[in-house]
């Protein structure tokens, strides 16, 4: 049985950080149903093609429902009325207007768990602002720490505050919420802003470990995972390709040291007071050495060495590279299913193993509103009232 079986899940996103939620525990089991906007105009071959590869909308049904509509309003509260969750990701304000809001649906359904994923959370100055991940992660301090000292902060795509930040604390948030009312019988609201994520995934770091207790905040380019020292960095090989080298404890900064050659670099091991500085001269020239020590062989030849000899080593793949690689293809991190349109859809797997109730992945994302006639009719509408909605654009 998967573990999350019986639980539904209505979700209510135009953007992928709020749909991975909802993906997460379709995976799992729960059944989950998108709620989207009739179209103007039909999708044409093409756009339903790639809508069946949506990673985040994989193993969910599409409901296309006109929610400014009051017809559309009260199909949907019948829907809500026995749900267990409902992920939302619109502006604050919104879904009030839609009479949608969690106080709405909690009049219906007091075992609501109702999870709003939001810029800047339901309260405060910037509740209203627009923003996107690289706003968010400008911020809450993140982006100016990420790069070399004296460049422009690098971006790293919008993996940090939409998908680390607001999309997975928004799925456990819902969970804890679940796992409360297993034992108080009701249901609650969950506020999730991308940017307090954010926050608490910068407070984690080690880098900001002294912050509160010692004042030292850190710079871009400092601190022993910035890549300035010669333990943490990224090395070009002769192949023109790129390694990493991740050896922050001594004893593995050892095995590397003797692996390439040089014994005598082991003193530049991570110390304690390489928190929030930057490398050192010295520490810089040990880095440079070893950059032309690594540009003698190839990035495979580095790696088969270095893993047999117990190194923090990684090859920089492009996307191509990643989906053969053993260890991924070991994982089932990228899967086959089968379409009833399209053939054979792959996908990337599921990325949470449970050893008695594990996820699937057992069909592909819908289009929008492939699953609309079968909701309505598993809410006793008949084919008559199916059409007339259709016909006022209630329904697509």
């Amino acid at each position: 049985m998967p573990a999350l079986e019986g639980i539904k899940v209505i979700e209510l996103a135009r953007v992928p950080p709020a749909e991975l939620p909802g993906m997460l525990f379709a995976d799992m089991g729960a059944e989950v149903l998108k709620i989207e906007t009739p179209l103007a105009t039909p999708e044409d071959a093409d756009a339903r093609r790639r809508a069946a590869f949506a990673y985040v909308n994989r193993n969910k049904r599409s409901l296309a429902l006109n929610l400014k509509a009051p017809q559309g309003q009260a199909i949907f509260k019948r829907l809500a009325a026995s749900a267990d969750v409902i992920v939302e990701g619109f502006r604050p304000g919104v879904m009030t207007r839609l009479g949608a809001d969690y106080e709405s649906i909690r009049a219906i359904n007091p075992r609501i768990v109702y999870c709003s994923l939001s810029g800047f959370g339901q309260n405060g100055p910037y509740r209203d602002y627009p923003a996107h991940d690289l706003n968010y992660l400008s911020l809450a301090a993140v982006l100016g720490l990420i790069g070399e000292p004296d460049r422009k902060p690098q971006i790293p795509l919008n993996i940090v505050a939409d998908y680390g930040g607001a999309s997975l604390h928004g799925a456990l948030g819902i969970m804890f919420a679940l796992f409360a009312r297993e034992r108080t019988g009701r249901g609650q609201h969950v506020d999730v802003s991308y940017l307090d994520t954010t926050i608490g995934l910068l407070a984690a770091t080690p880098n900001m470990r002294f912050f509160w207790s010692d004042g030292l905040a850190p710079k871009r380019g400092a601190g022993f995972l910035g890549g300035t020292y010669p333990y943490y960095a990224v090395y070009e090989t002769r192949d023109g390709k790129l390694l990493t080298i991740g050896c922050t404890e001594p004893w593995l900064w050892e095995n590397f040291c003797k692996a390439i050659g040089r014994p005598d670099f082991v003193r530049f091991a991570r110390t304690p007071d390489q928190f929030v500085r930057a490398a050192n001269a010295e520490e810089v020239r040990a880095r440079e050495e070893i950059e032309t020590i690594i540009r003698t062989r190839t990035r495979d030849e580095w790696w088969d060495l270095l893993a047999k000899a117990d190194v923090c080593v990684g090859k920089v793949y492009d996307p191509e590279e990643m989906v053969r690689d053993p260890q991924v293809q070991a994982r089932n991190m990228v899967v086959e299913v089968e379409h009833p349109v399209h053939g054979t859809v792959r996908e990337f797997g599921v990325p949470i193993k449970l050893s008695d109730t594990p996820g699937t992945v057992r069909a592909g994302a819908p289009h929008a509103g492939e699953h609309t006639d079968a909701v309505l009719r598993e809410l006793g509408m008949s084919e008559d009232e199916i059409r007339a909605l259709r016909t006022t654009n209630v329904v697509g």
